[in-house]
């Protein structure tokens, strides 16, 4: 399962300002902004006036789609087209509607979100991975203000600052986090406990324990470098974030803009360049087809013992189950200093409820929303898709397989993958493969620097 990737910036518009924008979908047109409560003008995109793709605000007029009203009551359209849950919000739509009133939801699994903006026919709830792409939305007022509802006050103030990194619209709470992935390392307890090994919590425990293995014949990381966004996901993200602040990071990138330079003070070049070093001295220690192996066979060599560690999200563990090889799993964040309480996991807002402007049947929605946010609809949710609930009174996670990872979380100490920082315009997830597999450390993130650079510029 990979991740959309975000456009770059963090804005708040005008509240008069017209509403093109989509996630993860085909680019549309900028317009002007202003900088948000969360990030100071990133990419200096104040600075120039965009064309909308709308005129008079179309964005916000009534849905031809989304809701329908007839005789017999209300028809919603619940966006959700994340396939591991299909089954899941399926029953959860049913029993929505055995009890409703007047109302009926129709699960919509597939089409374009961007193009149902653009036709101003978005669905009347979403259900989505929730990062900067996604907040193209948010940030333009098509979405509305979700404050007066009892469900945003249970959200944790911790996972409520993850939204806030991204941009946002004025004073609105756009969007309601409803569930977390947390990735880290996955490790084969059953290899750790043959070869009498700990769980390593600093650097230097690391290369030990990667030194064990290789010297009683174990692969001690299994990497799958064919596949592009598997080397950001875990390897560059694991590193970056286990020493660097992502958020800082990119909110000083972001006001640097088109002025960043690899000599620049704050750059990829500068701040990255020793996460990345650690990375490659990380990757001495896998198998010898990397280069040639992708996710799924990751999965079949993991299922098999094939490696002693691998740094895959709890998505994978699915996948691993399928083969069908009984496996002791667990995980643990990847130490990349000398300081134990350095270690944090790397988190994603993975699906976020929100209502859209345009839809005709604001509280019908919110409704859904309602019950969908109900502890014994939510948190079995999570239970089952290996996630953290999002709210105070979340129970901790019981699977043995990311049960490791609770006390970060309870504590707070995770961050948001920087892969997902950058515009999917730059080539990034190229660029650290390129590294992964010989090329140039100085001279790809020099090039990461540079492209960022002209981005910002013709923003």
């Amino acid at each position: 399962m990979t991740e959309s990737t975000p456009v770059l910036g963090s804005r708040r518009i005008a509240a008069s300002a017209t509403l093109p924008g989509s996630p993860a979908e085909p680019d549309l047109p900028e317009m002007t902004v202003t900088p948000s409560r969360t990030a100071p003008d990133p990419l200096g995109r104040a600075r120039l006036a965009r064309r909308s793709l709308f005129a008079g605000g179309a964005v916000l007029g009534t849905a031809a789609l989304a809701g329908c009203s007839s005789s017999s009551g209300t028809t919603l359209f619940f966006h959700e087209t994340k396939s591991e849950a299909f089954p899941f919000f399926t029953q959860a739509i049913a029993d929505f509607n055995a009890q409703a009133d007047g109302i009926t939801v129709v699960h919509n699994k597939t089409g374009s979100l961007s193009a149902a903006f653009v036709r101003s026919s978005p669905p009347d709830v979403g259900c989505l991975n929730y990062n900067l792409e996604m907040a193209r939305f948010m940030e333009r007022g098509a979405l509305i203000d979700l404050a007066d509802m009892e469900e945003t006050k249970r959200i944790r103030p911790d996972v409520q600052d993850l939204v806030d990194e991204y941009p946002g619209f004025e004073d609105r709470v756009s969007v309601i986090p409803y569930s977390i992935m947390a990735a880290s390392t996955i490790y084969n307890r059953t290899l750790f406990q043959e070869h009498g090994l700990e769980v390593p919590t600093t650097w230097d425990e690391l290369l030990a324990v990667c030194e064990a293995f290789r010297s009683a014949g174990v692969t001690p990381f299994y990497a799958t470098l064919a596949d592009p966004w598997t080397v950001a996901q875990g390897w560059f993200d694991y590193a970056v974030g286990g020493m660097v602040d992502v958020a800082e990071f990119f909110r000083a990138m972001n006001e640097a803009g088109p002025d960043v330079t690899p000599d620049s003070e704050v750059s990829f070049s500068a701040v990255m360049r020793e996460p990345v070093e650690k990375m490659m001295q990380l990757l001495e220690y896998i198998n010898p087809d990397a280069a040639s192996r992708g996710y799924g066979d990751g999965n079949t060599a993991m299922a098999g013992g094939a490696g002693a560690m691998y740094l895959q999200g709890p998505w994978a563990f699915g996948e691993i189950d399928k083969v069908g090889v009984p496996t002791d799993m667990g995980t643990f964040p990847l130490p990349m200093t000398e300081n134990p309480d350095d270690r944090k996991v790397r988190v994603n807002t993975d699906l976020a409820l929100w209502i859209p402007e345009a839809s005709g049947h604001h509280e019908e929605s919110k409704a859904l929303v309602r019950y969908l946010m109900q502890p014994d609809v939510q948190h079995p949710y999570n239970k089952e898709q290996l996630g953290f609930s999002t709210t105070t009174d979340a129970p901790p996670a019981e699977d043995p397989r990311i049960a490791e990872m609770q006390t970060y979380y309870d504590e707070g100490r995770f961050y948001q993958g920087p892969s997902k920082f950058i515009p999917l315009m730059i080539p990034a997830e190229n660029y650290f493969q390129a590294i992964a597999t010989g090329a140039d450390i100085g001279a790809t993130l020099a090039q990461l620097d540079n492209d960022w650079a002209r981005l910002a510029f013709r923003q």
